[in-house]
């Protein structure tokens, strides 16, 4: 066992004693990084045009400060893409995150010195806690490969700008440099699969023992790997233990990327995002991730089904429910105000706060008022792959088909397989059985022969690498969405449908 496996320990020890203080105490701490955060942007412009010299309590700041979404704060954040000071939080940003959004184009999402924290201790709470209830610290004397964007930076009148993932990259401790792969060098390739290939180089020799990225992109690596090597991921490296990921759910990928390890690992799952980082895993028993409540982070709680409502509820963690799909609104030591992310979560558990990601407010299918959710179409994915072990997915997205050639209005499913089900048909109807049962609306639809049952669109091999490629979002940090509510998607897929005879 190394220094650092031996030193991880008690650190860990340490630091979740620390941790423990607060998420026994959420309701009373979330109240005082509320005061924290209005008494630090009271001067601002933002805290002039809102009233924060008023605002005493949550009541009086809902009161004042309005739920948006980028559009809503934009006007801001130009100018302090303009170079101008004291905007949103005192002084101007240490960095603009740079990230594409779906309605608004590319977003640029402030990072100040106060919210730095919030980002790189979060990563690593995950893995003490990980420690400290597995007693597995071996990784920490391996190498870690961390798949992600390009640490390059550019600037925008004079402030750093890049992805967020490159941005942190400027700030890994000391003691995990040494360990990190790959090289900065190879790190800034842009191009996906030109970086791929580097990265390769580079690792499959190493004593690799943990790695982390959004599933898909490391699948393309351990297919990569495999293509290199003809072995399986654990015979390439033996020691790897801990996979780390976030941005997606885990259980559509799971069954290929453990055939490709050749065995099960450990996972931790992350909720990192460029406003903040919102939760991460804490246990490997329980179910969901540790709200972050005392990291600079305000949240707020919208019920999803209601969001769209001229004035909806706003709750608090005092108020939320366990089981209720809510929209996720955070105010932060970045200079974000009642600003809405555009996710929805769902609290799994109250002692301590633990939520699980359910999707995206504005990705739904509801053609027909059926309001399918992204949680709704992976539930009845995984629940039909748990009956025909033998399927592994690569990626699929939904969409509807309002006018189709023949017969009533339905969901296409486009499915890239790495192994089809024996019984295509089956697996189809086994399917539709599942989503009938997790949305009311569309059983009702089904029942009702307002709809016909779903129908799977078979994608040819890297059809969605493709599709990405063609986006310019190959690799990095970048998802494929789960469903949309029109055909923009499926019709930019549609050269890769695999046409039977």
């Amino acid at each position: 066992m190394g220094i650092r496996s031996r030193l991880s320990k008690p650190f860990a020890t340490y630091i979740l004693k620390q941790q423990d203080k607060w998420v026994k105490n959420p309701i009373p701490v979330q109240n005082k990084v509320l005061k924290r955060l209005v008494s630090k942007g009271r001067n601002t412009e933002f805290g002039k045009d809102h009233g924060f010299s008023d605002v005493s309590d949550y009541q009086k700041f809902k009161s004042q400060v309005p739920v948006v979404d980028y559009e809503g704060i934009k006007p801001y954040i130009e100018k302090v893409k303009s170079g101008e000071s004291d905007i949103l939080w005192p002084g101007k940003p240490a960095y603009l995150s740079k990230t594409s959004g779906t309605t608004s184009g590319i977003k640029y999402i402030p990072v100040t010195e106060d919210s730095i924290p919030n980002h790189i201790f979060s990563a690593r709470n995950a893995l003490l806690y990980y420690i400290f209830e597995t007693g597995n610290s071996k990784f920490a004397d391996g190498n870690m490969i961390f798949l992600s964007g390009s640490p390059a930076l550019t600037t925008t009148n004079g402030i750093p700008t890049g992805r967020l993932s490159g941005i942190v990259n400027h700030h890994v401790p000391d003691y995990l440099k040494g360990r990190q792969l790959p090289t900065y060098k190879t790190n800034c390739i842009e191009d996906w699969e030109k970086k791929l290939d580097r990265i390769i180089e580079e690792t499959y020799s190493k004593k690799m023992t943990l790695i982390s990225g959004i599933p898909p992109w490391v699948q393309m690596y351990f297919d990569k790997l495999q293509e290199k090597t003809h072995k399986k991921i654990m015979d390439i490296f033996p020691q790897f233990s801990v996979f780390v990921y976030g941005g997606v759910n885990f259980e559509p990928y799971k069954n290929k990327l453990f055939e490709s390890i050749g065995k099960p690992v450990d996972s931790i799952e992350t909720y990192p995002a460029s406003e903040g980082f919102i939760a991460y895993q804490d246990s490997q028993r329980e179910a969901g991730m540790l709200l972050n409540i005392n990291s600079g982070i305000f949240f707020e709680f919208i019920p999803s089904d209601q969001y769209f409502e001229k004035n909806p509820p706003r709750l608090s963690i005092e108020d939320v429910e366990i089981g209720i799909n809510y929209a996720l609104v955070l105010s932060n030591n970045a200079g974000l105000w009642g600003y809405s992310i555009g996710d929805t979560v769902k609290f799994v558990c109250k002692n301590p706060y633990r939520i699980i990601v359910t999707g995206r407010i504005k990705h739904f299918i509801s053609a027909f008022g059926e309001h399918v959710i992204g949680e709704e179409v992976e539930k009845a994915m995984n629940y039909a792959m748990e009956e025909f072990k033998e399927v592994e997915l690569v990626e699929f997205t939904v969409a509807p088909q309002v006018t189709p050639e023949r017969g009533l209005p339905l969901h296409e499913w486009y499915i890239e397989f790495n192994k089809e089900p024996i019984d295509l048909i089956a697996f189809e109807k086994t399917l539709n059985l599942h989503l009938q049962k997790l949305n009311t609306y569309y059983d009702d639809l089904i029942s009702g022969n307002i709809l016909q049952n779903l129908k799977i669109i078979r994608l040819e091999k890297n059809a969605f690498i493709k599709f990405m490629k063609a986006q310019g979002k190959l690799g990095g940090q970048n998802k494929v969405p789960r469903l949309s509510n029109d055909r923009k998607i499926a019709n930019e897929l549609s050269p890769f449908v695999i046409n039977d005879i």
